[in-house]
Parts: C-alpha cells; structure tokens; sequence
C-alpha cells in the first residue's frame, strides 16, 4: 500500500473496488479465434501501456534493467510471433510468484517471478507462454475469475462468491480481466507457443519446463489456498514437463547446430538487489496488526481474519466470507469533502454524517445502504464509513455487510477503526525490505554450505533452494553463482 498514489490519482480510481462499474471493455474487442501460424485477419491488438486498473492494484516495479529485459526480449518475440501487434512488456511491484497477459495484449511479470528465474531461457520461455495465449486469443474463450476470493482480496476461498457478488457489485472492474482460467488445451497450445518463440529468438526453452519444477515446489512449500501463482491460475498437468521438454528438443533439432542460450549468470547479475518478499515500506502485518513505516500509522486487523495488501487498498475478509472491511485513502480537501466523496462513489442512500474523534484524530462517520446498481441484481451492502484525518491526508475505513449480518459485524469494523494511531514503534518503523543477493562459491561447496557460510538461518534453507531451482545437496563447483536474501 502506497498511499502517495492516492494524490495523483482520481477518486473514481481510488474507489474502484466498491463502485459499480461496466465490465472491462477489453473483453469485446476480439476478433475471431486465429490458430497458431496463420496470418492475423484482424486489426492488431493495442497494448501498449499498461491497464491503469492493474497498475493501481499492483504497482509498477522501478527496476531499469528489468523492464529494459522485458521490453527487449518481449519486442523480439512479437516480431516473430503468429500474431504482430502493439504489445506491452510490463515489471509490477508484488511478491506474488506470476505472469498474466491481459486480451488486448499487454504481458506482466511481477518481481516475484523474476525473482525465481534462474537463467534468461526461463524468463524468455514463460515470456513466450505469455504472448502465446495472447497470440492464440485464448481470453476470448475464458471467463474472469472476478472474485475477491482467488483476484483481488487475495485470500484464497475465504470469501464467499455468493456474499461477492452481494457486496462487490463493482468486481467486473479492468483489474477483473487480469486472471484468466486456462483449460488444458490452451495451456498446451501456450506452452508449445513459448518453445517456438523463445526457440526463435535463442533460447534452449527446456529450461522453461525446469522452470515448472521449481513452481511446483513453490506451490507444495506455501500450502493451498492464498494469493494467486502462476500455476494457480495456469492449472498444471503431471505430463506437462515431460511434454515440454519434448517440444524443447524438437525445436532444438529444428535449429541444427545453432547454439541456444542459457544465459545463468548474466540472468542472476541482472537481480542482484531486487526486492525479495512483502516490502514493509508499504506496510506489513505481524501478530494481527497493520503496520505502514513511511505512512507512520498501524492499526488492528479483527481476529482470525484474513488480509491482503495492494498499492491502493488494505483489505480485510471475515473467514466465512459475510463480511469485508477496507482501508483505503479518500480524496477531499476536508473530512466533509472527503465524506462526500465516499459516499457518492459508494452510492449510499440515507447517510447521515457525523463528526468525531478517534485517538485524537479528528472523524467523521456515516452508515448506509449502497444503492442496488442497474447492471446486477445482487443485493446491495449495508455499509459502515469511518474517516480519519491526519494531517493533510484522509483515510477512510469501509465495513460491508449484508443488512441481515451488520449487527454482527459493526462491532468489529469499529473496533478496528478505534485502533487506529500514530506508529512510534523504532522496530517497525525501520524495518527493510529484503532483497535478492547475489553470491559466488569460494570453492568446491553444497548448497546447504554455501547458505551457512552467508549466515542463513537452517530453517530458510529449502526455501532458497527452490528460489535457486536446486537441493540443498547439489554441489556446486567454485565460482558458482548462487542467491541469497538479505536486507
């Protein structure tokens, strides 16, 4: 969560996850399915720049040297893909281990993906998978996974899609259009598209389906359930590696003895420093409360709820799903503008004001039901708004719920609005991100040795050597590189 955002962007941006709004327009503008390797039959896709929806939910990553990869191995691709066009090749700032390509033909890597790269050929093989489901038109064919539940809220099945669809009437917002399902022929079809590009443009693309080995030890380590992966939202297949080192091999016969790159070490050079995690500059959780160190403010999250940070928003979700509360930064030039503001996006009726103060913090609170909106007939939420000034910064907490349950769950939105106050805390205001580091073996050495002679705790051992793509065991001979994370 960057607040800074909140004062470049307009209010409806700001509010765009309780707004009604039309479903994304990128979803009407295919033309008709064009198999793989004939001519486009259409106007190209424009995709350029990236979707403002997700750059507000996730945040564009300040990295040159990435986005200076992606631009260029991306504009390679596109040059001989099946389908030319006025692509986009963009870094987002989250942790979250994905690529998605939107329909009108942008692809985004987030640092978390580039962070478990181990080679340019594996980068350049998801790259192509990427631009294969865009070449393929594959998004035409899907719905979007729009809820809360697996997208936006990031808290796996916690949501109910029933109370979503009560609640958030706005979810078919540009950010909707981002996780698409694939079935397994379309995944298939992108895959094969990502050996033949990145074959095209140099690269040894097995090392795309090594690449899947390491995603799957990703997925077993964090468990089910949570904020989406790459193969959470590009379903795997227990054949799938075998299948694309097949294709790997048939496309390397297919070059004769043309070299293909691997590319190791300028790859990880390339990391070195790169965010690795939550950045806790943007706020952090720890022991049920929301810390933001730039922002200098921390308050409680209810009990045995679940959150999600984004850029724009810090979201809450009861457990079963009847009740979503979230923080989130209001435009307005006072508390009554800012209300104003609020209400007016949200579509209450009946809302009446009231002023306050919370922790010394001048407020003002208003409840309501949303207005039922012409384009659902889901039912409307109830909804508790408290704002708070600090300074010249306003910010708002938006408890929903349905008529039925607010009494229940009024309680906990205000109770966590309560606990709203300054951070003073030196330990929490001067936490670090941690970042990618990049080492090179002394001599002869595992792993696992390596790791202790960098001082890393024994208990992170497995999970940096899945970010390497190898066993704590594996050797590695002297002049080696290797990652570690450190602040």
């Amino acid at each position: 969560m960057n607040f800074s955002l909140f004062r470049s962007l307009r209010t409806g941006a700001l509010l765009a996850l309780l707004v009604p709004l039309a479903s994304s327009s990128t979803l009407t503008n295919w033309a008709g399915h064009l198999p793989a390797g004939n001519a486009p039959a259409a106007r190209p896709l424009q995709g350029a720049k990236p979707d403002p929806a997700v750059i507000a939910q996730f945040g564009l990553y300040n990295n040159a040297t990435l986005q200076s990869l992606i631009n260029a191995k991306g504009k390679q691709m596109t040059a001989v893909s099946d389908r030319p066009g006025d692509y986009g090749f963009t870094v987002v700032d989250s942790p979250i281990i994905n690529a998605f390509a939107t329909p009108d033909g942008h692809v985004y890597f987030t640092r978390g993906i580039m962070a478990y790269f181990n080679n340019e050929a594996q980068f350049a093989g998801v790259l192509g998978h990427e631009l294969g489901h865009i070449t393929a038109q594959h998004g035409k064919k899907q719905q979007t996974r729009s809820t809360i539940a697996s997208i936006l809220l990031g808290v796996g099945s916690a949501v109910s899609p029933n109370l979503v669809g009560k609640l958030a009437q706005p979810l078919s917002t540009g950010i909707g259009v981002v996780f698409l399902k694939y079935g397994r022929d379309d995944e298939n079809e992108a895959d094969g598209l990502g050996v033949k590009y990145s074959t095209k443009i140099g690269y040894d693309a097995a090392q795309m389906a090594d690449f899947f080995l390491t995603l799957q030890r990703t997925e077993a380590q964090s468990g089910a359930g949570g904020v989406p992966t790459f193969l959470s939202t590009h379903p795997n297949s227990a054949d799938r590696y075998t299948r694309v080192k097949g294709l790997a091999a048939q496309a390397r016969q297919s070059v004769g003895n043309r070299t293909l790159a691997v590319n190791r070490n300028q790859y990880l050079r390339s990391i070195e420093g790169l965010n690795y995690g939550e950045d806790p500059r943007q706020g952090f959780v720890e022991s049920g409360v929301f810390y933001h160190p730039d922002l200098k403010f921390h308050f409680p999250i209810p009990s045995g709820w679940k959150s999600q940070n984004s850029p724009e928003q810090f979201q809450m979700a009861e457990p079963n799903g009847k009740a979503l509360l979230i923080f989130l930064g209001v435009p307005g030039t006072s508390l009554d503008a800012a209300g104003q503001n609020l209400a007016k996006q949200i579509g209450l009726t009946s809302a009446n004001a009231q002023k306050t103060t919370i922790n010394g913090f001048p407020a003002l609170t208003f409840e309501g039901d949303q207005t039922a909106s012409d384009q659902s007939s889901a039912t409307p939420a109830h909804v508790l708004a408290q704002l708070i000034q600090d300074g010249q910064s306003v910010y708002a907490f938006v408890g929903l719920a349905t008529a039925a349950s607010f009494a229940t769950y009024s309680p906990q939105f205000s109770q966590t609005a309560q606990g709203f106050g300054r951070l003073t805390d030196a330990s929490k205001l001067n936490r670090q991100p941690e970042h990618v580091r990049i080492k090179t073996a002394a001599a002869n050495t595992t792993l696992a040795s390596a790791f202790a002679a960098n001082g890393i705790p024994s208990k992170r051992y497995e999970e940096l050597a899945i970010l390497n793509g190898m066993k704590t065991t594996d050797q590695l001979p002297k002049g080696t590189l290797y990652k570690v994370v450190g602040k």
